[in-house]
């Protein structure tokens, strides 16, 4: 039974006359009892007894009027449900992110969002850190990301979220730790933990700009998952990192000291990245409540 089928069917049974069901169908009496006989046939059952005179159900008829009426109003919510997930009001926003550093910007859009559309789902997945995170997009497991890129590859449209300062994390007892503001040429000899690299990934391009600038080859000698381990391990004293205020101001510090560079390498841009031509109504509203976290980003 499908949905005109049921329409039709549940119609003349309230009717018991098909010149009036026919009318509240808006069509003519000829189509409307071919749409019974056909669905009698389909069904292997008589659905009405006719006479010249009446109408009847026939107790098979009259065993399927429920079930039909549920058939409809099954219909017609799920056309309720389709209009809503396409006016972004219902559904499901697939959200990357790298980790602690950026939980507020998280946050700030997951909350954004649902003050727009309270109907919808932000589903969070961590540890995506800047390669990984766009892997995802270009597969199409993840709608969106807020990662830290220098540069993102064609297919990959983004907005700036935020806008975060370079630092160097040291231990507190490390010879350096006095200094307010650190030079490239000061850093040359010294053991470096960092996150893994990949494509566009900003602390490893800026590292590499950073051993330029004092003619230097960064000397790495661990590389970890996350910015909260590789706090760890300066804290340790495995060796330095270059880092982010984000994460200075988002991270457990205890026994780290954070430095500025003179010259500044640069502001780096916490963006959220999706996949250009990701029609996603669910997408659209994240891009929008975005535009409320920094006025100026593009």
């Amino acid at each position: 039974m499908d949905i005109q089928q049921a329409q039709a069917f549940i119609t003349l049974a309230e009717e018991l006359h098909f010149g009036r069901a026919a009318t509240r169908l808006h069509m003519a009496q000829p189509p409307l009892s071919r749409i019974i006989r056909g669905l009698e046939a389909e069904l292997g059952v008589p659905l009405f007894e006719r006479s010249t005179r009446n109408v009847r159900l026939t107790p098979q008829g009259e065993a399927l009027v429920e079930p039909a009426r549920e058939l409809v109003m099954l219909s017609q919510r799920m056309t309720e449900i389709a209009r809503r997930a396409d006016a972004g009001e219902i559904g499901r926003l697939r959200l990357g992110f790298s980790g602690a550093s950026v939980n507020h910007l998280v946050a700030e859009l997951a909350r954004g969002v649902r003050r727009e559309r309270p109907g919808l789902s932000v589903e969070l997945h961590s540890a995506q850190l800047s390669h990984a995170g766009l892997g995802r997009l270009m597969d199409g497991s993840l709608d969106a990301v807020i990662g830290r890129w220098d540069y993102l590859p064609a297919g990959i449209d983004s907005r700036i979220l935020a806008r975060e300062q370079l630092l160097v994390a040291l231990p507190e007892s490390h010879r350096l730790a006095r200094r307010t503001k650190l030079v490239a040429e000061d850093l040359a000899d010294e053991p470096w933990v960092v996150l893994p690299g990949g494509s566009g990934a900003t602390l490893s391009n800026r590292l590499h700009l950073l051993g330029q600038q004092g003619r230097f080859v960064p000397r790495i000698v661990q590389t970890v998952a996350d910015s909260a381990t590789e706090l760890l391990l300066v804290d340790a004293g495995v060796g330095i990192a270059l880092t982010l205020s984000g994460v200075r101001d988002n991270l457990p510090t205890s026994g780290v000291v954070f430095r500025e560079l003179d010259p500044d390498l640069g502001a780096v841009e916490v963006r959220l990245a999706w996949r250009t031509g990701n029609d996603s109504p669910a997408l659209r509203v994240a891009i929008e409540a975005s535009r409320r976290m920094l006025p100026d980003g593009r």
